[in-house]
């Protein structure tokens, strides 16, 4: 029996295909190499370029022109070491919320509590009863209870975020203005005083020449890039970012992940608050007012999209240093707070920009 193809559909008067034109779906298809033709691949360049060591190398140039700049218009003042340790320490409190929060945006969140979280975990470390209890037992009660109030907010944020579904704009907006307001009912709005003074002598003195809150910072970036990298958590992290849907497919429990995110996200904003209250000598609810906002900007400025599943910890440090260093310019030169504003939103713009234009080419590559 010979085989019989199907017959062709066709409408009265209608005109039969000529079989040398090319159907719809051929129309729509990209046209083939021709034989004996191969494909040329991106060059070797331009994977560079558009990897993560490309933009590691682009913010060490945009923090390398930030140095120049403050070396040509604040001269001898700009390179002395004690004004670089001051960027540093100051880069080093930022640079610790913002590890927390590069974890966040890579998972696909966002928390606008950090900076509140700070200041209440001060105000808790802080208090009377407290620290009466750190003068008789040691002085990392102080250090605990710092870290158990930012961890906890950390966590009913993530519970609000993945168990109540509240979206995370919301539910991290609620934490901010009642962290804070609650900072206020426990310091009466006065600043608490820190008269610890092994708690103070450790964490304001120096290893090898460096404040003890640099080496801080560096431990967690360091511990942030394994977690983040080098681990089973970090690629879920990443996964979760990227397609929750599929990653809860995949067999990844999306909501508890999401809840350890924004612990994470806590536990750094009461290391934070340690950090703070060893620099300021001082517990008050005004710490870290606008830092959830700074810490964002270093995260995206380092190449962490805000739409998830894609983070860096490396581009995070540099984009704190590059803050960091250029509100040291500004201050050198006796320019505005106002002025320092103007320049992080354009340097925040710029970032955003950049990050779609790349994203839009590695999607027609």
């Amino acid at each position: 029996m010979s085989e019989q193809t199907p017959p062709t559909l066709a409408t009265a008067g209608s005109v039969p295909p000529d079989p040398a034109s090319p159907t719809p779906l051929e129309r729509g298809r990209s046209p083939e190499p021709a034989a004996g033709a191969t494909q040329r691949p991106p060059s070797g360049l331009r994977r560079f370029l558009h990897g993560a060591a490309g933009r590691n190398i682009g913010l060490v140039i945009a923090l390398l022109l930030v140095c120049v700049v403050g070396v040509a218009t604040a001269g001898e003042r700009f390179v002395s070491v004690d004004n670089l340790m001051t960027i540093l320490r100051y880069a080093a409190v930022i640079g610790v919320l913002s590890i927390g929060m590069t974890f966040v945006i890579t998972g696909g969140g966002i928390d606008l509590s950090v900076g509140s979280v700070l200041g209440l975990a001060s105000i808790w470390a802080s208090t009377l009863a407290t620290q009466t209890m750190a003068g008789d037992i040691h002085w990392i009660v102080m250090v605990g209870t710092a870290l158990a109030v930012g961890t906890g907010a950390g966590l009913v944020n993530g519970v609000l975020i993945a168990y109540g579904r509240v979206v995370a704009f919301i539910a991290t907006l609620a934490m901010m203005v009642g962290a804070r307001g609650l900072a206020e009912m426990i310091a009466n709005r006065q600043t608490q005083l820190v008269t610890v003074d092994p708690f103070l002598d450790f964490f304001r003195a120096d290893l090898l020449g460096i404040s003890v809150l640099v080496w801080i910072f560096a431990v967690v970036a360091a511990a942030g890039w394994v977690l983040l990298n080098r681990t089973t958590f970090g690629r879920r992290t990443l996964a979760v970012g990227g397609n929750p849907e599929a990653a809860r497919l995949a067999g990844i429990k999306v909501k508890r992940h999401t809840m350890y995110l924004y612990a994470i996200a806590g536990l750094t904003a009461g290391i934070a608050a340690v950090m703070m209250l060893a620099r300021t000598t001082a517990g008050s609810s005004t710490h870290g007012q606008y830092y959830e906002l700074e810490a964002i900007a270093a995260v995206v400025v380092g190449g962490t999209l805000l739409a998830g599943g894609r983070g860096t910890i490396v581009g995070t440090v540099f984009g704190v240093l590059i803050f960091a260093t250029l509100a040291n310019v500004f201050t050198q030169n006796n320019l505005s707070i106002s002025a320092q504003a103007v320049a992080r939103g354009v340097i925040i713009v710029a970032a955003v920009l950049l990050q779609q234009r790349l994203a839009a080419r590695q999607r027609s590559t």
